[in-house]
C-alpha cells in the first residue's frame, strides 16, 4: 500500500501495532514461566490476558475501518523479543534472570507505548473518536504495565538481583542502605500487585 494518506498511514501502524501484539502474545507464556518471582510471573500472567483484549480492541477498529489486520509484520518487536528469546536461554541467577526480563519487558512497553501514542494522535486528526478512545485504553493500560514493572524492580527483584551477587556493597532499598551481608525480607507491602 503506498503510504500516499495519514489514514492509510494509520491502517499500516495499526496492522504494526496488531503483529506486535499478537508476538507478545506467544512470548508472555515463555516469561511468566522463566520469572522465579511470583509477582513477576503473576504480571506476566494478568498481562498476557490485558494483551488479548488489546488485540480484542484493534480487531474493532479494523472492523470500522472495513480494513484488514493482517498483511504487516512488525520487525521492531521482532527484534526485542529476539533479544528476550536470548536473555531466556543465558545462564544466569533466578534473580539476575528476572531482573533481566524485567529489562526486556520494559523495552517492549515502551516500544507499544510509542506506537499507540502516534496511532491515537493519527486518529484524533482523521477525526475518529472511537478508535480515540479504544487507542487511549490500551495506551493507559500499558503505561500502568510500565509502571508495576519498574515498582517491582525497584521494591523487590533488582534488590534480590544486587543480593545474588554476594557482593560486600550497600544495596540501596527505599532510601535505606543495607549490606549484602544480612538476612532480607520481604512484606507483601514492598511487592506492587501484579503487571
Amino acid at each position: 500500500m503506498a503510504l500516499d494518506s495519514l489514514h492509510k498511514l494509520y491502517v499500516e501502524q495499526l496492522q504494526d501495532l496488531y503483529s506486535a501484539e499478537n508476538q507478545i502474545l506467544a512470548a508472555l507464556p515463555k516469561m511468566a514461566t522463566k520469572a522465579k518471582h511470583a509477582e513477576l510471573r503473576s504480571g506476566f500472567e494478568l498481562h498476557q490476558r490485558q494483551t488479548q483484549e488489546q488485540v480484542r480492541r484493534l480487531e474493532q477498529i479494523f472492523q470500522r475501518l472495513g480494513e484488514k489486520p493482517g498483511g504487516v509484520t512488525c520487525e521492531g518487536m521482532k527484534g526485542l523479543l529476539k533479544e528476550g528469546e536470548k536473555t531466556m536461554k543465558e545462564k544466569a541467577d533466578s534473580d539476575v534472570l528476572d531482573a533481566a526480563l524485567i529489562a526486556d519487558a520494559q523495552r517492549v512497553e515502551h516500544y507499544e507505548i510509542a506506537g499507540y501514542g502516534c496511532v491515537r494522535t493519527y486518529a484524533r486528526m482523521l477525526g475518529y473518536q472511537q478508535d480515540i478512545d479504544l487507542l487511549q485504553q490500551t495506551l493507559d493500560e500499558e503505561g500502568q504495565t510500565d509502571k508495576k514493572l519498574t515498582a517491582l524492580a525497584e521494591q523487590v527483584v533488582n534488590v534480590d538481583a544486587a543480593f545474588a551477587s554476594g557482593s560486600d556493597r550497600e544495596v540501596n532499598r527505599g532510601g535505606a542502605s543495607r549490606s549484602t551481608g544480612t538476612s532480607r525480607t520481604t512484606s507483601g507491602a514492598d511487592a506492587p500487585s501484579g503487571i
